[in-house]
């Protein structure tokens, strides 16, 4: 298995095949915190061998700096097949995330995990604005 893509982004869709992001960011500007951001999405596209077919386990946390979780951890079984005649396939994910919060100012990471097992992260930085004099 290959992750080909995995991104946090404003929006994303997957139709007959395709990805299509929009406006892919690692940070996020806030005026205060506690803040809450109303709407992003994960877009994950992965490439499976024709020895991995099956079920596999996906899940995506968001993790503060101190390894907890910011929300549930987002994710759920996929199902590979392969065409005949194909030595592998993608698979596209859309996680759509409304309402994350973030308690304080900081980096903060994306873990992926399948099956269980860890396979990339992603950071993602929060910033206050500088406040007005």
């Amino acid at each position: 298995m290959n992750i080909e893509v995995f991104s946090l982004c404003d929006a994303a869709t997957a139709d007959h095949g395709k990805l299509n992001m929009l406006g892919a960011f690692d940070t996020v500007m806030v005026e205060k915190v506690p803040a809450t951001h109303s709407q992003c999405a994960v877009a994950l596209r992965m490439r499976f061998e024709s020895v991995e077919e099956g079920e596999h386990k996906v899940g995506v946390s968001f993790i503060d700096v101190n390894g907890k979780n910011i929300m549930p951890a987002v994710g759920g079984p996929v199902m590979v097949k392969h065409p005949e005649g194909r030595r592998s396939v993608s698979i596209n994910l859309i996680l759509s995330i409304h309402n994350l919060k973030f308690e304080r100012p900081g980096e903060y990471s994306i873990e992926l995990a399948i099956d269980g097992r860890h396979e990339a992260s992603l950071p993602l930085f929060v910033h206050e604005t500088a406040k007005r004099a």
